[in-house]
């Protein structure tokens, strides 16, 4: 029986998780994940809380408990990083419960504090997200990417500069965070449980804002400041890692810096072979041949095998070797801008640019219409959903293509909704 029952608080988290669009497809390795994570009665009490952002007194009514014991409840919850803690200047909390990834999961291996059975955690992360595809697939083979690419910026030229904005910019989002907090790499970590982690830096993990402050308040980051941080860029940079951020220009709650050996969204490019995974950057390399020598120092450096020495033609006997690059896979990082040591590469502005969402909001309706789940965003049985985020997902709604209107409202089956729409069209 008791096994049954912790099943079944679990079962209620996952079923939880999935009505959005960031979800954890069930699997005995995440209910074992889960388990490491939590027990079977804080599975219960964060299945109730609504997904959304909360107050301590929404939580309260959810969890039919008072304000104090809510509170109570809440702390532990976000002092093993379940939950962020947004504090305001006035002194109210609020609460958000993340998504599994970049979230939850990837916080339990990022903390600076040895709370957890990390080793544990680490071979089921890896199963879960390594061997068994439906979590990696259903992650990052979408339409509306959770990340993207920063570009490296010590690759671009002098027009470059010029023509670049500032939300594409790792360095302006490390200057403008209010708050900064450095973790462990989360991918890098998980490897080194398993024998099979890089030489790359671990402890170079950026989250900022509110994040950021949750995670430093509980010690599971480090605060730095704005030129500690603009350090760890340049080790990043000298260690070719790639600058991985969530897909919106603004808010943006975390950069990490990747390796093509361990992170799970370059991974996930080698393994189904597309792009699928993460938007790319404005720029892509163009090489000039006349340069190239083949040596093939970029091909080692670029993280997801978008470069290939090919033999180019035969000249008195001799084969030529030449770089050739594979445009549907590349990131358009630079990072093979700065390995090659003849000046063969530079970055050129791709011909269609990449559209950013502006916000989180705006990134999951999007998500959340693609996968068939925006009623369940709004219609949140777990809480009250305040007008001003009624009016920010209508919002959103309001500002995509007709096609993507379309859509919202057949899912919406709402009257409301669909009136809205036609207005704006």
């Amino acid at each position: 029986m008791a096994h049954r029952s912790l099943k079944s608080g679990f079962h209620q988290l996952s079923d939880r998780l999935n009505q959005f669009p960031q979800g954890a497809p069930p699997s005995e390795y995440l209910f074992k994940i889960l388990s490491v994570l939590m027990n079977e009665k804080e599975a219960r009490v964060i299945s109730a809380l609504p997904i959304k952002p909360f107050s301590i007194q929404t939580a309260g009514t959810a969890l039919r408990k008072s304000k104090e014991d809510t509170e109570k409840i809440l702390t532990e919850l976000a002092s093993r990083a379940l939950l962020i803690d947004i504090e305001s200047p006035e002194g109210d909390r609020t609460f958000v419960l993340p998504p599994p990834m970049a979230g939850f999961f990837e916080f339990s291996l990022m903390r600076i504090k040895d709370d957890l059975n990390q080793k544990l955690l680490s071979e089921l992360f890896y199963q879960y997200l390594n061997v068994e595809e439906d979590f990696v697939r259903d992650l990052f083979v979408t339409e509306t990417k959770l990340g993207r690419i920063f570009v490296n910026e010590h690759a671009l030229n002098t027009v470059n500069n010029l023509h670049i904005l500032d939300y594409e910019r790792t360095s302006e989002i490390i200057k403008k965070a209010s708050t900064i907090g450095i973790g462990m790499c989360y991918c890098r970590h998980k490897m080194s449980h398993l024998g099979k982690a890089c030489d790359a830096p671990l402890d170079i993990c950026m989250t900022f804002g509110t994040t950021a402050s949750s995670l430093i308040k509980y010690d599971h980051a480090r605060e730095v400041t704005v030129s500690e941080c603009m350090g760890l860029l340049e080790k990043a940079y000298d260690h070719n890692l790639v600058q991985i951020g969530e897909n919106e220009q603004e808010g943006l709650p975390f950069i990490c810096n990747c390796c093509g050996c361990c992170c799970e969204a370059l991974l996930a490019i080698k393994k189904f072979g597309t792009l699928n995974a993460i938007n790319t950057t404005n720029f892509l390399p163009e090489i000039k041949m006349d340069n190239c020598n083949g040596c093939g120092r970029c091909v080692l450096a670029c993280p997801v095998g978008a470069l290939k020495v090919v033999s180019q033609n035969v000249i008195n006997g001799k084969v030529i070797k030449k770089v050739a690059l594979n445009e549907e896979v590349c990131l358009g990082c630079g990072v093979c801008v700065r390995a090659c040591n003849c000046g063969s590469i530079i970055l050129q502005h791709r011909d269609k640019r990449v559209i950013t969402p502006v916000n989180s909001v705006h990134r999951i309706v999007l998500l959340s219409i693609e996968k068939g789940k925006l009623q369940n965003l709004i219609f949140d049985n777990q809480a009250h959903f305040s007008h001003r985020a009624m009016a920010a997902i209508l919002g959103a709604i309001l500002k995509m293509p007709p096609i993507k209107q379309i859509m919202a409202s057949e899912q919406m089956k709402s009257k409301y909704l669909a009136a809205l729409v036609r207005n704006y069209m």
